[in-house]
């Protein structure tokens, strides 16, 4: 499982011209999935997501000292296949990304997983499968890519050294 998450002082998805789901201060989180992901995956980027560091304590000013839910900030979730998008040549393929009909009950449990870590209300999506239209407003801008580690995953077939 892939995601990118971006420190963000606000975020939306729109669908058809209508916000569907928004945040102020918080995480913006895209969310790729693999064709081989499981639940450890899902539990990995929950938990790494939730406990990131991003954030300055405001009572300190120590910078990169608190995460989202010690702010009591929002995370907007996005499913994202194109994350594990390839090019062939020019045109990118998909075939790694976990179809569709296994992909959106799985995000779904991933949503679920982020609402019981922390706050039902403070954790958003998006539609998924839908052509959205993601805004942002990055804080920073501080952007983090977070790879479950799989060595099975690895795309040019070299095992990963822990």
């Amino acid at each position: 499982m892939r995601a990118v998450v971006q420190r963000v002082a606000s975020a939306s998805v729109e669908v058809d011209g209508r916000i569907v789901s928004e945040i102020g201060p918080g995480l913006l989180v895209l969310v790729g999935i693999h064709d081989s992901d499981t639940e450890s995956d899902a539990d990995y980027i929950c938990r790494k997501v939730l406990n990131m560091r991003l954030f300055t304590n405001e009572s300190t000013g120590k910078g990169w000292d608190q995460n989202v839910m010690q702010r009591n900030y929002g995370v907007l979730l996005v499913s994202q296949f194109t994350l594990y998008g390839i090019l062939k040549g020019n045109k990118p393929d998909f075939h790694v990304a976990m179809p569709p009909q296994t992909a959106k009950p799985f995000y779904e449990s991933i949503v679920d997983k982020f609402r019981k870590a922390y706050k039902p209300d403070a954790v958003k999506d998006g539609v998924f499968g839908a052509m959205m239209k993601v805004s942002l407003v990055n804080d920073g801008p501080v952007t983090m890519q977070l790879d479950s580690s799989q060595p099975s995953k690895n795309t040019t077939g070299v095992a990963e050294e822990s």
